[in-house]
């Protein structure tokens, strides 16, 4: 469902540019709003989401989707936590549809899925695994990496149940915001993938922006 944001980008209390292949790890504070800005079109934000005093617990994709009868995500769904608790809600979206189904591109999967000799390309889980290396304050570690969301990603269901990589249905300038229900921890790897046409095979920066 697509609902523009009525909050400008001028109000906003932090804004990270986060290029390709890089992470972005923060605290996102209970009854702030953050948005994911996709700059320059059809950039997939692999992103996952913990409780910030309790990171066990953490978003659960098969919750969600069990409460929303709906495996896509878009405005009015409520991301739940393996504990049932409410995270975040999605409240405003212009691109209309995000996965939550794909997983994450790692070293192994691009080998199985491309080719040998593409497992020494760059890929989400190693950004995740850096994150969490680089910020152990927040208290997640490897086990902690679990089902993620996959912003602006394009991941088709086939009527035989299979999944499938399209081409990116956002654009320049489209974006997917929630407010957060608890303090909750955004770790997104911005997605370095060059094998799939999930982002045109050139992947690009993203923006978070956060209001109070």
């Amino acid at each position: 469902m697509i609902k523009p944001s009525t909050l400008t980008p001028e109000d906003a209390v932090a804004r990270d540019v986060v290029p390709a292949g890089e992470y972005y790890m923060k605290v996102v504070k209970k009854g702030q709003t953050f948005r994911i800005l996709d700059l320059e079109g059809n950039q997939a934000a692999d992103t996952l989401f913990y409780k910030a005093d309790n990171p066990a617990e953490r978003y659960s994709a098969i919750d969600t989707i069990r409460e929303q009868g709906n495996i896509y995500l878009t405005a009015g769904t409520r991301l739940l936590s393996n504990e049932g608790n409410l995270m975040l809600e999605i409240v405003a979206d212009t691109c209309g549809r995000h996965d939550t189904l794909g997983g994450a591109c790692a070293t192994e999967s691009n080998s199985v899925r491309y080719a040998l000799e593409k497992k020494t390309m760059h890929a989400c889980r190693d950004s995740w695994m850096l994150a969490v290396a680089q910020h152990e304050e927040f208290g997640i570690g490897k086990r902690d990496i679990t089902h993620n969301i996959n912003f602006f990603m394009n991941v088709p269901v086939t009527r035989d149940g299979k999944l499938t990589f399209a081409d990116g249905i956002s654009d320049a300038g489209k974006y997917v915001e929630m407010t957060a229900a608890m303090d909750v921890v955004v770790l997104i790897s911005n997605c370095p993938q060059l094998n799939n046409p999930c982002n045109a095979y050139n992947p690009t920066p993203i923006e978070v922006l956060i209001w109070d």
